[in-house]
């Protein structure tokens, strides 16, 4: 039976790849007292209870339910690789590790599925559904940031926690912050006291960005385009995403937005992905809540009749910008070349000098 995420944290820390961190030690702690309390957790199991004088009285299941963690903290902290490394380790079957953004996707498909077989309450076979695939759901990155998901989270994870699914979640806020200045956030409110009610809060609260560590000094913009300039943005998936991504479709006001690549709070995509379809402010918005670095490949050199792209290009780096997002991409040529003649060229000027304030050193992601 596997030990826990102890020992793995312990021989990356012995081989050099990861340092020493006294914040994650902590937060390893708390996640390896998790992994002992579930060595021997079945909820599926009904437990009989004597029932009085006279014999074994009905089954019901065992309410003695496992608090799960969340484990919140600001990025680069190490909240997603310890996620793996506990997940690694666990010794739960069925367990899950996804995206949180990705599995609200599922969550949506699966009640417009339901709807179609006119279900007068669509959540709960929803719910009944993913207890019977994982008694152990991991959640990278859990933010709410749109009223359908905000309605919708409350009465899935009351089903969940009855079903006796043990959650472990990071994220980037304390549950008190989730969905702050939503709409109609008074209506999310008791879904922040289950979780707090159901789950041990810690925060993960390292002084290091190792994730920021790692990019100071790093050479973020890469021209021209290239098989030099892909495999740079190859190789700056493989240290910040860490293995292989999915795709992920962020949800914005009913319309799908699709990222090709994501893990690990890391997203890639190409020019023509984002900026070649008929994305607006709020979609690049999701994407900025979704992603703490984006890997952008294939960034043109712009002419006249590219004004339509050259504008979304302009809304995308603006978002990028506000959010704190640090950008790796490939372009044709350096920022100030990329767009000198059409409708808005002028205005590309503030694009292009954000462009080479991102590049810097100092330049640090939120």
């Amino acid at each position: 039976m596997t030990e826990g995420l102890l020992p793995l944290y312990r021989a990356r820390i012995a081989s050099g790849v990861l340092k020493n961190d006294t914040a994650q030690r902590l937060a390893v702690e708390k996640l390896q007292i998790l992994h002992n309390r579930l060595r021997d957790y079945r909820p599926e199991r009904p437990k009989k209870v004597r029932l009085g004088l006279f014999g074994w009285g009905r089954e019901k299941m065992d309410d003695k339910l496992v608090p799960g963690l969340y484990l919140y903290g600001g990025v680069g902290r190490g909240k997603s690789m310890l996620m793996d490394l506990y997940f690694e380790g666990s010794c739960v079957q069925p367990r899950r590790r996804v995206h949180f953004h990705a599995f609200m996707q599922e969550v949506h498909d699966g009640i417009h599925a339901v709807r179609k077989r006119n279900v007068s309450d669509p959540i709960l076979p929803v719910a009944d559904a993913i207890a019977n695939s994982a008694t152990l759901l991991c959640f990278d990155e859990m933010q709410i940031s749109d009223i359908t998901d905000a309605m919708i989270v409350g009465r899935l994870f009351e089903r969940l926690f009855e079903r006796g699914v043990v959650m472990v979640a990071t994220s980037n806020r304390h549950p008190d912050d989730l969905y702050k200045d939503g709409l109609n956030r008074h209506l999310f409110l008791p879904f922040i006291a289950m979780i707090k009610d159901r789950l041990e809060i810690h925060q993960l609260a390292s002084p290091t960005d190792h994730r920021q560590a790692r990019l100071s000094g790093m050479k973020v913009y890469h021209t021209p385009l290239g098989a030099e300039a892909t495999a740079a943005l190859d190789g700056a998936w493989d240290m910040f995403a860490g293995g292989p991504g999915a795709p992920l479709a962020l949800k914005h006001k009913g319309r799908e937005v699709p990222i090709p690549n994501h893990l690990n709070g890391v997203a890639r995509a190409s020019f023509a992905d984002l900026c070649g379809q008929p994305l607006g402010p709020g979609d690049y918005l999701a994407l900025a809540e979704a992603a703490r670095i984006l890997i952008l490949d294939d960034i043109p050199l712009l002419s006249r009749a590219q004004s339509n792209e050259a504008k979304r290009f302009v809304t995308l780096i603006d978002a990028l910008y506000e959010a704190r997002v640090r950008l790796i991409c490939s372009a044709a040529e350096a920022p100030d070349d990329l767009y000198t003649d059409g409708a808005g060229a002028f205005e590309f000027a503030r694009t292009a000098s954000r462009l080479q304030e991102m590049q810097s050193a100092d330049w640090t992601i939120a």
